[in-house]
């Protein structure tokens, strides 16, 4: 089981530190790790977020484990040696067209929410996320007005394919679950949003147990913090997917406990915290790394065919938060390397 490890920049490389460890402490046999520079410390030593010999790691691994990317110094860069690129660069390259953010709250964390306790107990989803289109990848530019005026512009557009491809990740999901798909749109307005709509109801009649409903983006979001326990499954767009992950995030205590997958069709993935770099906090001991030990669990079970392995991962990370375990995003005061230790302690 060959295994990428991409730390990237700021708090990545102390987070994927603790993820290897607590890995190694399964002792699995036959499990191989290889490093790589991504992002702005890629750019730094190599002249490029995601060079060659990055790329060639990743093909030749079975999944990647990937830490954050992001750094000030590289703000000023020209858009495709900006750090962020490694990681769409990955995406695009490896066709990663499927992202599994899944967000449920230990019950420990209750209180770290920024939700009523009663509210915020409600959580347990996932939002399937397409990763390949929308405004990321679109056509993108600046020029000049008829009248002199700067003026960006970032193209949507997603073809039927690409949304009846994550469709189906969305009612397959759904099917594992509780059978019920939310999808999220904006069809009053957008028209890339229409056709979405269109093709994920002409995608439901393949998935006559599966209770499919529609919610604009916007109320989506209102929502999710109202009442969230009524989704199960949320399948959307790259740009609202990236929004709604990180606002169900908080809903579930913090930022630094939801982790992600990004799939291809062959269940070759791409494993990482949803988390920034933070550059804020960076080298510090500050960071929750268990939001990357969780990433390494769900590419041990999607990736790896280890479920088992997953299972524990998942459990020492429960009963360690029971015991009392908290980094200071959660209200505690223990550092990185502790919390990967309470982990740890438990395997």
């Amino acid at each position: 089981m060959r295994v990428a490890l991409f730390p990237g920049d700021g708090i990545g490389p102390e987070v994927i530190a603790e993820a290897r460890l607590v890995l190694e402490a399964l002792d699995l046999p036959s499990l191989e790790f290889e490093e790589g520079l991504v992002g702005g410390a890629a750019y730094k030593a190599m002249g490029h977020p995601l060079p060659q010999a990055t790329l060639d790691i990743a093909e030749r691994a079975d999944a990647i484990l990937f830490g954050a990317v992001g750094d000030p110094d590289c703000d000023r860069l020209e858009r495709h040696l900006r750090p962020e690129q490694a990681i769409l660069g990955l995406r695009r390259h490896l066709s990663f067209f499927a992202n599994l953010r899944p967000a449920k709250l230990f019950p420990e964390l209750a209180d770290a929410s920024a939700l009523r306790p009663e509210v915020a107990r409600q959580i347990d989803m996932v939002i399937v996320r397409e990763l390949n289109g929308d405004v990321y990848f679109g056509e993108k530019g600046m020029r000049k007005t008829a009248s002199g005026l700067r003026e960006g512009y970032d193209v949507m557009a997603y073809n039927e394919d690409e949304v009846r491809r994550i469709a189906r990740i969305g009612f397959e999901t759904a099917r594992a679950r509780a059978g019920k798909l939310c999808s999220v749109d904006k069809a009053n307005v957008l028209e890339t949003s229409q056709l979405w709509r269109d093709v994920v109801i002409e995608t439901a009649a393949d998935y006559p147990d599966i209770e499919l409903s529609h919610m604009y983006v916007d109320n989506a979001a209102m929502q999710l913090v109202r009442n969230p326990g009524q989704f199960d499954v949320i399948v959307t767009g790259n740009l609202f997917g990236d929004i709604l992950s990180d606002q169900a995030s908080m809903c579930a205590g913090s930022i630094g406990m939801l982790p992600s997958a990004s799939l291809d069709v062959n269940q070759k993935g791409l494993y990482e915290p949803i988390h920034g770099s933070a550059p804020d906090i960076a080298g510090q001991g500050k960071a929750n790394p268990l939001a990357t030990i969780l990433s390494a669990a769900m590419m041990l079970r999607y990736s790896l065919n280890q479920p088992e392995a997953a299972d524990r991962i998942e459990g020492a990370v429960a009963k360690a938060l029971a015991s009392g375990a908290r980094s200071p995003d959660l209200g505690g005061t223990l550092s990185t390397r502790a919390m990967g230790e309470a982990v740890r302690a438990v395997l």
